[in-house]
């Protein structure tokens, strides 16, 4: 070899080694410990990060300096003592390098978990709460979410990368609703700094976000993860998963008529023939398709006055089962690939011309009734002139699906529901930050298996207390709000029986829910009224958190029940001022059982701060329900707070 090439190589090589080396030795923050956080108050908090093993670190804030030297794990950490609600500050760290952190408040810190309810983001509600947006200038309510990411196999140190936002008309919008209106309502009341953690996915089960720990108990998935754990086992799902998703992906023939004759049916050119008469909102099962899984086409002229024209204007669709494409004079304006989003589609200024206009909606649906949701918003708008699109359309089969196979319903594997899948990668890497206390909304991925839920969310509770070593932290959490289709006669409820246990999680100290049976929509598991829930979790805070043990935090609690002769009377907890009939009138929602356990409506009513239960025809009645349907309409039991009661079972067989 030439010399002085050999001396190149050596010297490159040097080069790469002190430069890996340098770069080794720089001192990283978690993503957390960042421009614009809330720390804290009025307790130790810990600033912890990762750099070359033996390197000593600095670290200067409020006028004291901290030094800490790494471990040969890599980790150091300072701690620091309790400091008073203020800021702003700044925090200089210094080592081979230097970091200052900027714009930091000392305040309360929440932890917010759960699924969609939680994350469900400002932006969602926006036409519900316009004022709310537009008015939101709160520079001490602070906001991180971290993004999604699911591991079974290790707990990471650290989440993907994410920021602190001030709540402000740009910045809110991504901020989540419930817990929004949670920290606003903080804020007023106490004025420190509000720090929020939005730490949640959608359709994610609760044992997703415990602990391997924290699982043990909870023997059915403790030997999931036992399995899981089984490298051999491990890499069979994935292989598996590998070789289905290589079937998927082979290119399919488009066989949607729609889009393969001479004219696509979405074009202006296009003569609608043989389509057949829908009346909208409603779904395609209940009006002459049954069965069909597959591609079908909705269209509409309307005409629109010229006032409309010349302007943007914006296509509210409601929503759709499953994904939409929608189309305005043949020109697309949107597409959604999933159900749960609400359709708001932009109109481009000079789309919209006067006299006829064509809109079209191609839907593709894959299982259960597709179509259009009832009693959702669907209109034509510029904001000053609507056109009102409920009523008359037309429809026309695109394609029809084959019938499943067995093979076709694989569930992937999916590691974010799984155990510990959300709790390595979301919780762990929180659980040295300092908190005020924990705010958890979910429960609607389990209420296949509502049986399980009180033990799950008591094993998640003391798990979340023990990884983060302050004690019983408040725990605050929602019950599920009404949802899905009314009963009109006592039914079974797998919802009523998730929210069963709920309520018997209150027998764990310093825990406390947020009733919201009334926040429910019948046809949207995602309701839009976030406000009542944020702010009655904001209730439960101020007496739970902040110790305002006078205020009346929660609706009635049942409490006891007393048979006396054909009539049941219940006692209740947090009953206020009294005990009132929401609007006036009778109570409703209640039922009663003898010991034949068929449940009948009931009277009631209230008389000395109790509900008297009875029905003629029950001589020697035993239980009493209240609101115990998925979706119990008109419950109407409330304390004079205006807070209203949770459901519940006397029967505890």
């Amino acid at each position: 070899m030439n010399i002085k090439l050999k001396f190149l190589i050596i010297g490159l090589s040097l080069s790469n080694l002190l430069t890996i080396q340098i770069a080794n030795a720089q001192v990283r923050l978690p993503q957390l410990i960042s421009d614009g956080m809330v720390l804290q108050r009025d307790t130790k908090i810990k600033i912890w990060g990762w750099a070359s093993p033996g390197e000593k670190i600095t670290v200067k804030f409020n006028h004291h300096t901290y030094k800490s030297n790494t471990e040969a794990t890599g980790h150091w950490s300072v701690l620091l003592p309790a400091i008073k609600a203020g800021g702003p500050y700044d925090m200089d760290l210094s080592a081979s390098n230097r970091i200052t952190v900027h714009d930091i408040l000392i305040g309360d810190v929440w932890f917010c978990s759960g699924q969609s309810n939680m994350v469900l983001p400002m932006e969602r509600v926006k036409e519900k709460y316009p004022e709310e947006i537009a008015k939101a200038d709160f520079p001490q309510i602070r906001n991180f979410f971290i993004p999604t990411v699911s591991d079974v196999s290790r707990i990471h140190d650290d989440p993907p990368p994410g920021k602190w936002e001030a709540a402000n008309p740009q910045n809110v919008p991504g901020f989540g609703a419930a817990t929004y209106f949670f920290a606003k309502q903080l804020y007023a009341k106490y004025h420190v700094p509000i720090g929020i953690i939005n730490s949640s996915v959608g359709g994610t089960p609760i044992q997703a976000w415990i602990s391997e720990e924290g699982i043990k108990p909870v023997s059915q998935y403790a030997d999931r993860l036992t399995m899981l754990k089984d490298t051999s086992f491990f890499n069979n799902i994935l292989r598996k998963d590998a070789e289905r998703k290589q079937l998927d992906n082979k290119p399919s023939k488009l066989t949607d008529k729609g889009l393969t004759g001479p004219k696509k049916w979405f074009d202006t050119a296009y003569v609608a023939e043989g389509w057949h008469n829908f009346w909208l909102p409603g779904y395609w099962a209940d009006q002459g398709i049954r069965g069909l899984n597959g591609v079908v086409w909705f269209r509409r002229e309307i005409d629109v006055p010229a006032s409309m024209t010349g302007k943007p204007a914006k296509l509210y669709m409601g929503r759709i089962v499953d994904a939409d494409e929608a189309y305005v004079n043949g020109v697309l304006v949107g597409n959604i690939t999933y159900q749960y989003p609400p359709r708001r589609y932009d109109v481009p200024t000079g789309l919209l011309k006067p006299g006829k206009n064509i809109i079209v909606i191609r839907i593709t649906n894959t299982a259960g009734k597709g179509g259009f949701v009832p009693d959702k918003h669907y209109v034509l708008t510029t904001g000053l002139e609507n056109i009102d699109l409920r009523g008359d359309w037309q429809y026309k089969v695109g394609e029809v699906f084959p019938p499943k196979t067995r093979a076709d319903n694989y569930s992937f594997f999916s590691a974010q529901n799984e155990p510990t899948g959300l709790y390595n990668t979301m919780v762990a890497p929180a659980v040295n930050y300092a908190i005020k206390g924990i705010l958890w909304y979910q429960g609607e991925a389990n209420t296949a298996k509502p049986d399980e839920y009180e033990q799950l969310m008591s094993a998640l509770i003391r798990d979340w207390r023990d990884k983060w070593r302050e004690g019983n932290i408040p725990f605050i959490y929602a019950q599920l709000p009404g949802f899905m289709e009314v009963d009109y006669s006592p039914e079974e409820s797998k919802w009523a029986q998730l929210r069963e246990a709920q309520l018997k999680t209150l027998s764990i100290a310093n825990t406390a829910m947020a009733v919201a049976i009334d926040a429910g929509e019948w046809n949207d598991i995602h309701p839009l009224d976030k406000k009542d829930v944020g702010d009655r979790m904001a209730l439960a805070a101020e007496k739970i958190a902040y110790g305002d043990t006078a205020l009346v935090s929660s609706g009635p609690i049942y409490q006891a029940a007393k048979i006396e002769g054909n009539k049941i009377v219940i006692t209740f907890s947090s009953t206020g001022s009294r005990l009132v009939v929401k609007g006036g009138g009778e109570l409703n929602q209640f039922a009663i059982a003898d010991e034949t356990g068929k449940y009948v409506w009931a009277n009631a009513i209230i008389k000395d701060n109790t509900v008297i239960v009875w029905n003629d025809d029950v001589a020697h009645p035993l239980y009493v329900r209240y609101a115990w349907a998925d979706n119990p309409e008109g419950a109407n039991l409330y304390n004079k707070e205006g807070l209203p009661a949770s459901p519940f079972t006397t029967d505890t067989r």
